[in-house]
């Protein structure tokens, strides 16, 4: 059964997609450059909000990878439901520090994070944005948000308490329900074990799932948005559940492709955990120093990761004593024992630019000093720092250093952490396979990943990689995030099974090294010469514009069904001929000719092809611009002759349809045995 964004994808591609209003983008914080996919997500829920796909009360599911902007997303929609007559919202997550964060998002205008424009203006009139506990009294020109965590939703539903939400809220209103988060949401549908309890059982059970269920269905106009990064479309139970609910879906493995993510890579040695640290607080200050040779007002980042929280303030207590402590030589000790090329690199340029060890350790005892380090360990630490941790891209932020456990793995917005440093050897994996300790690293790689926007003119693009392609430019580094960790192939393995899950791969990242014998070095060919490597490479298929000659300028035939007969003698040998006589016709057309009759045959043959889907094609034809260009064009299907014999001197609309079928059937395979030359 399709997804409901593959069914939205069929409309984009016959040319019924509603365009995104314009109270959207002109009410958001202009400081966010609206991104291709973005727009396409608003026109997925706009085009449902219209058409008869919606249901109501209406449940739909955003599918987006960390940091693709999830809640201007929901800004957005706010407005748009704010246009359609919705006042009321009603934003729900299961952590509290995110609650404090998307409310700095919607509510402070300060923030360099507000989503809004600085005036929100409808039909002429200024619209104001208020925080309020219930919808009671809510006014009934605002846009009204509720801000509260799911487990505070579920207590205010069965427990009365004075000015909190209640069933009342929902019963004459129709609210929209914003659920961030939302695999949180869905244990009950994964665990699918209600339907082992009895009636009592039932009557005294109410799940965070049930007591959303039931806020939803208490208005046969309310809506439900819901969001995540990490929904398990593979698990048969939650795709059954939400094929008709995904309406968008942009998955990590696409948001880097897209190149709109850091690039990762690994730093496995084997060095002591102190050094590893150093080697690290190097890497970030070099970084620092190449976004200020380029006048880029960047301060990078060094998260320090721990399995336990005892462990880790042990852990940030004896690196604040080293970098108290830290000399010339304990500097030059890593470059000498960390040999990666990475950090030669780095050793050249501080030695380029003339700052001896000395000073560099003078250098980092200010930029990594105990006034420069964040630890947000537990409940108490990271409620108290939430509002400086979403602004760690601020310069006037002083922090340079988060140690932490596992309290940034959710809900966490950071564009400058460039360096992820594992502060433990285990291993929780059984028979290669991730253990969860695995998967929540992984996950942190992820939310780490998001990319850092920085241009060095105005004609750059300020929010993907621009060095993919350039080995050499020092900018590559200020694109691209560290995990260093210990040099364990087992370990690597796992983690890269674990990130591979989560839609990045870092086996697409080669690093080749050669080693040369010392007489070849000694050589003149070695010291003179030139050397060349050839490598496989595919073709861009960028100038292609068309079907090929043969396919498109070969005539098709096709033969219906004409009721001929004929009788033959088995053992018998003659060569009369005994058949019917049945009078048929030979009418002639092209594919376009018959799409101008009716678009919905040649468009009904095209949707039983995968290869023919617009995403697909254009894979294929880059320079193609929509379904209906590949269906008209000349240099696609437009132009292809069919032939069709019959009994009817203009076929039947049935026969029509048969004989386009016939031929998209061996286009498709054409199409489809094309192969990267």
């Amino acid at each position: 059964m399709p997804f409901l964004y593959e069914k939205i994808d069929g409309l984009r591609d016959a040319g019924y997609m509603k365009a995104m209003p314009s109270c959207i983008e002109s009410n958001l914080n202009p400081n966010f450059e609206l991104r291709p996919y973005q727009i396409s997500a608003f026109e997925n829920y706009v085009t449902y909000y219209n058409s008869k796909l919606r249901s109501y009360p209406s449940q739909t599911l955003f599918h987006m990878a960390t940091g693709s902007g999830k809640t201007l997303i929901m800004a957005g929609l706010i407005l748009f439901l704010y246009q359609q007559g919705y006042r009321n919202f009603l934003f729900f997550v299961n952590l509290s520090n995110i609650v404090r964060k998307t409310k700095d998002n919607f509510l402070n205008k300060a923030s360099n994070k507000y989503l809004f424009a600085e005036e929100i203006i409808m039909n002429g009139e200024n619209i104001p944005v208020h925080e309020v506990s219930n919808f009671q009294y809510a006014d009934k020109n605002a846009i009204n948000i509720c801000f509260t965590t799911t487990q505070s939703l579920h207590t205010d539903m069965w427990i009365t308490k004075e000015n909190s939400l209640s069933l009342d809220d929902f019963e004459d209103r129709r609210v929209v329900l914003i659920s961030d988060e939302a695999h949180h949401l869905n244990a009950d549908t994964l665990q699918g074990n209600t339907s082992k309890m009895n009636t009592e059982e039932e009557d005294a059970y109410h799940s965070w799932e049930s007591t959303v269920s039931n806020i939803f269905k208490a208005n046969r106009d309310n809506i439900l948005l819901e969001f995540t990064a990490t929904c398990d479309t593979k698990n048969p139970v939650l795709a059954a559940s939400y094929s008709d609910k995904i309406i968008f879906d942009y998955p990590l493995s696409k948001f880097r492709a897209d190149k709109y993510s850091k690039e990762i890579l690994t730093l496995r040695s084997d060095i002591p955990l102190s050094d590893r640290e150093l080697q690290a607080v190097l890497l970030s200050q070099y970084r620092l120093k190449v976004f200020q040779d380029n006048r880029i007002l960047m301060k990078p980042v060094v998260l320090f990761k721990a399995a336990k929280i005892a462990e880790s303030r042990i852990q940030l207590q004896d690196f604040s004593s080293m970098i108290k402590n830290l000399s010339a030589s304990d500097i030059e000790r890593v470059f000498s024992t960390a040999d990666s090329r990475v950090m030669r690199t780095v050793q050249a340029y501080f030695e380029s630019k003339n700052i001896s060890y000395d000073a560099l350790a003078r250098e980092l005892k200010e930029d990594f000093g105990e006034a420069h380090v964040l630890s947000v360990n537990d409940d108490r630490e990271a409620d108290a720092q939430q509002l400086l941790l979403n602004s760690l891209e601020d310069y006037g932020n002083p922090y340079r250093a988060i140690f932490e456990v596992k309290k940034l793995d959710e809900g966490w917005d950071v564009l400058n952490l460039f360096d992820i440093v594992r502060l433990y050897e285990t291993r929780d994996s059984r028979s290669g396979k991730p253990g969860k300790t695995t998967i929540s690293e992984a996950q942190l790689i992820g939310r780490g990943a998001r990319y850092c926007p920085f241009s060095l003119s105005p004609g750059q693009t300020k929010y993907q990689r621009k060095y993919d392609d350039d080995m050499d430019n020092p900018l590559r580094i200020c694109e691209e995030l560290y995990y260093h960790c210990q040099n364990s192939s087992r370990y690597l393995d796992e983690l890269k099974t674990a990130l591979r899950e989560a839609g990045i791969d870092l086996d697409k990242t080669v690093t080749r090294t050669y080693t040369l014998k010392e007489d070849f070095k000694q050589d003149a060919f070695y010291q003179q010469g030139i050397a060349f490597m050839n490598e496989r490479a595919v073709k861009s298929r960028k100038d292609v514009t068309g079907l090929l000659p043969s396919v498109r300028e070969k005539i098709y035939s096709f033969s219906a069904s004409t009721g001929r007969t004929g009788e033959d003698t088995v053992f018998e040998e003659s060569n009369a001929a005994n058949d019917s006589a049945v009078k048929t016709h030979l009418y002639s057309c092209t594919i376009s000719d018959i799409a101008k009759i009716n678009y919905a045959i040649v468009y009904k043959g095209l949707c039983k092809f995968h290869v023919f889907k617009f995403h697909s094609l254009k894979e294929y034809f880059p320079n193609l611009k929509s379904v209906r260009e590949f269906v008209f064009g000349e240099n696609y299907l437009g132009n292809i002759k069919i032939e069709i014999i019959s009994r009817e001197e203009v076929p039947a609309i049935s026969t029509m349809y048969d004989a386009c079928f016939s031929v998209l059937t061996k286009i498709a395979e054409n199409i489809s045995s094309i192969e990267e030359t």
